[in-house]
This record gives structure tokens, C-alpha cells and sequence, in this order.
């Protein structure tokens, strides 16, 4: 993995990491930060000895499927007119909207 292989966490590191992130931090600050990402780092990098080879991997965490149902038109209590009198503007017996493009 990266971060196994000789990647050094140092106050430049740090403070790279800060700017791409548009933070401001002190010195004491980056000091600190060195020391818990590489804290991180380390911890992380012991799923490195963890065999997988007979996992499957995962693609989804859920037995999820789409529900199919068929389209049924259910009577309306709002006629068109009623509706149409709602919009701001209408052409042509439809609503009409500002493009969008």
C-alpha cells in the first residue's frame, strides 16, 4: 500500500496537506498533525497483514433490488385549469418554465 511504502510524514507534508485543504494552522499545530497522521498511517497499515485472498469482494452491503410496480393513473381532485392557474406563466395549456441550458 502507499502508505507502507516510505511515504515520510513531515511538517512539509503537513503543511501541503493544510493548503490543498484551504486551512490555516500553526507550526505547533503541523507538529502535532505529523504525529497523529503518521499514528494513522500505522494503524492502517495493519490491514496489510490480514488475509484476504478467500474474501469475495464487496460490492454492495445491502440485498437490495428494485421493486418494479405497474403505472396506474389514480383520479385527480385538481383539474388541468385549476393547476395551470397556480403557474406564473403558461403556453399552450403547460406550464411554462425559464430554460435551464
Amino acid at each position: 500500500m502507499w502508505y507502507n511504502k516510505g511515504v515520510n510524514v513531515d511538517v512539509d507534508t503537513i503543511n501541503h496537506l493544510a493548503e490543498l485543504s484551504n486551512f490555516s494552522i500553526s507550526e505547533k499545530e503541523a507538529e502535532s498533525l505529523k504525529k497523529d497522521l503518521g499514528e494513522i498511517l500505522k494503524y492502517v497499515s495493519q490491514l496489510d497483514s490480514v488475509d484476504v485472498s478467500d474474501v469475495e469482494p464487496t460490492y454492495q452491503v445491502f440485498e437490495m433490488e428494485n421493486v418494479w410496480r405497474d403505472d396506474e393513473i389514480l383520479p385527480q381532485e385538481a383539474s388541468r385549469e385549476d393547476l395551470l392557474a397556480l403557474s406564473r406563466e403558461q403556453k399552450d395549456n403547460q406550464v411554462k418554465v425559464p430554460k435551464v441550458l
